[in-house]
């Protein structure tokens, strides 16, 4: 998966030309065109000052990143969020949460795996996604399992087959972006794949595709004949 870095160059929102802040961005070109981390620096509204809104939106995403159902107590350990501010956010991600599910998504090509996680070409470091399936191949969730560059040392397979084993899932897809925008996958990914694959039969959790990618395009290791 790919990185699309659209995170502003600018430490503040005062610095920060108006029509590149996230609500003049969201009025001329709709809520779609934000990144996840804009999104949340909306729901926050401002920062105090010792922290940019856009530092605190950032830490925030890195949380739900790791937790998807991170709830206000620890939204509050953020430095600069209050109790109010972290009820209310609690509040937005539940609602978010009560909208997908049950919504039957159905994973039947590599072009659906990549509209379901491409949110992540934001990211400045390497994500692996793990979308987790049923046997109808419908979405289960996701998660992430891991942050860094995929290699042996930072990708372990209990990461990656801990929620799926949990959840009970039926298969999984996998993804992850590259910053760089360049998405063919590097050595280091198809190692890394071909051990989770190995993992994957023995737990009876099939891999049915590993997608790198970045804002505007993928590549599919079950295209490519190398899954």
């Amino acid at each position: 998966m790919s990185n699309y870095i659209i995170r502003t160059a600018y430490s503040t929102m005062k610095e920060t030309p108006i029509e590149d802040r996230p609500r003049e961005k969201m009025e001329r070109l709709g809520p779609a065109a934000l990144t996840d981390e804009e999104l949340l620096m909306l729901i926050i509204g401002s920062g105090n000052a010792k922290r940019p809104v856009n530092e605190i939106a950032e830490e925030l995403l890195e949380k739900i990143d790791r937790n998807p159902s991170i709830r206000t107590e620890e939204i509050m350990l953020i430095q600069g969020i209050g109790k109010a501010k972290a009820s209310a956010i609690d509040a937005a991600l539940e609602l978010g949460r009560r909208r997908v599910r049950g919504k039957g998504r159905t994973i039947s090509a590599p072009a659906d795996i990549f509209n379901e996680i491409r949110h992540y070409a934001s990211r400045q470091q390497e994500h692996l996604l793990v979308i987790m399936l049923n046997g109808a191949h419908e979405v289960m969730g996701n998660v992430v399992a891991t942050v860094g560059l995929l290699n042996r040392t930072i990708v372990h397979p209990r990461e990656v087959f801990s929620e799926p084993l949990k959840q009970r899932v039926a298969a999984i897809a996998i993804a992850h972006n590259h910053p760089s925008g360049n998405v063919l996958p590097s050595e280091d990914d198809k190692d890394v794949t071909q051990r989770l694959k190995k993992c994957g039969d023995i737990l009876g959790i099939k891999i049915l595709d590993h997608i790198v990618f970045s804002d505007d395009k993928y590549y599919s290791f079950l295209e490519h004949g190398i899954l």
